[in-house]
């Protein structure tokens, strides 16, 4: 005989029942609550049953002293010993996965010989470079580290039946919720659901202020529930009424947001939404393809001639370093060899074989011509006047 339960055990098992985490499912066609019994150890051994108080023990010191505990619980019909059961699949479901499973295959099949006849068209060489990357990502799934994230596998499916050991026992066993007590939260707010009912019928005896109050408050919002749906209404129409006469062409919107699930101000933004849809929309995109299109182009030139440029300039440079070394050895040429140079350069840059020389030059060169004679008969005037 197991006599009723005492304050404390009463307390122990409520502390359980709200604070352990529990799970629902089926059992017997009935809704239960189960939870593990590992999990229950841990939730009361960080409860305040385990800290010792002054002069008096701790209720749970080991995991042992809990297990006897809830044994006790257990006797005293708070929660009781199930067993889970795998649900098998009919014979009619594993029948049809395999006609399933077959007529893929046969299509897997056909699929592999028509790839392998594409296949045989390519080399070698590129079969041996696809084993490769085969191999390697065989290599990269089996170096995964633990931590990296897998395919969510498929929850079995089981069922709860009563176990025929009622004993407590340390580990992953399933024991079901009895004990079912009423939560604070749920009680209050059953108990202000009352009183309000209550007060909604004693309305006539009110007092008149608050009375005209509640009016007036019940007239406000429901004005304000058939405002909305007003607006709601004449949008609609409003757009209507736009897109008949411009043909389907603009699309305007009054509160766009109004019936959307956005909050209460979001409702009221934008304030409206208009659109075009028509040919000059659909030119106005062509021709904005084309600007782009135009734009690339034009950047291509533009990077092909910055390329012609450079190259032009690397080879100036290397003919004015070619112009530079040979400056020294045209410094000891003769005054003759010099025009001579400049003449042929002059013909070369016109294109033509006679060079038209200014009067200027002329007379330079004429000058030029008398100064050389003139020492040319200083230098056999000289040789005489010693000989005498």
């Amino acid at each position: 005989e197991v006599g009723e339960p005492f304050k404390e055990e009463k307390a122990v098992a409520k502390y359980l029942r709200f604070n352990c985490p529990t799970k629902s499912t089926n059992m017997m066609g009935h809704r239960v609550d189960y939870f593990i019994a590992s999990k229950a150890v841990d939730c009361l051994l960080d409860s305040k049953w385990a800290k010792a108080k002054k002069g008096e023990e701790a209720l749970f010191t080991t995991r042992e002293s809990v297990v006897d505990y809830c044994n006790r619980l257990l006797k005293k019909q708070f929660f009781h010993r199930a067993l889970k059961v795998m649900k098998m699949k009919p014979d009619k479901d594993t029948k049809k996965e395999k006609e399933k499973g077959k007529a893929e295959s046969g299509k897997e099949e056909e699929k592999k010989s028509k790839k392998e006849s594409g296949k045989d068209e390519k080399t070698k060489k590129e079969k041996e470079k696809e084993k490769k990357k085969d191999g390697e990502k065989e290599e990269c799934k089996k170096d995964e580290t633990p931590g990296t994230p897998k395919k969510k596998e498929t929850k079995r499916k089981f069922k709860l039946e009563p176990h025929e050991d009622q004993v407590f026992l340390d580990g992953n066993e399933v024991y079901v919720w009895i004990y079912d007590p009423v939560h604070f939260k749920t009680f209050a707010m059953g108990l202000v659901l009352v009183i309000a009912v209550i007060a909604a019928t004693l309305f006539p005896l009110w007092p008149a202020e608050m009375r005209v109050g509640v009016y007036y408050l019940s007239v406000g919002a429901g004005c304000f529930v058939a405002s909305i749906l007003l607006l709601a209404v004449a949008r609609c129409i409003l757009f209507l009424i736009i897109w008949l006469i411009t043909g389907g062409r603009h699309h305007f919107w009054f509160l766009p947001n109004l019936t959307a699930d956005v909050g209460f101000i979001d409702s009221f933004r934008p304030l409206y939404t208009h659109e075009y849809k028509g040919p000059k929309a659909d030119s106005k995109k062509e021709e904005k393809s084309e600007s782009k299109k135009q734009q690339k182009y034009d950047s291509e030139e533009k990077s092909d001639s910055e390329k012609k440029e450079d190259d032009d300039g690397k080879t100036e440079a290397t003919r004015n370093l070619g112009t530079d070394g040979s400056g020294g050895e045209r410094h000891s040429d003769t005054d003759s060899d010099r025009r001579e140079d400049d003449r042929s350069q002059h013909s070369s840059g016109n294109g033509n074989d006679f060079e038209m020389i200014t009067k200027e030059e002329l007379e330079q060169q004429t000058d030029e011509e008398d100064c050389e004679e003139e020492e040319e008969e200083d230098t056999e005037s000289r040789p005489s006047h010693e000989k005498s």
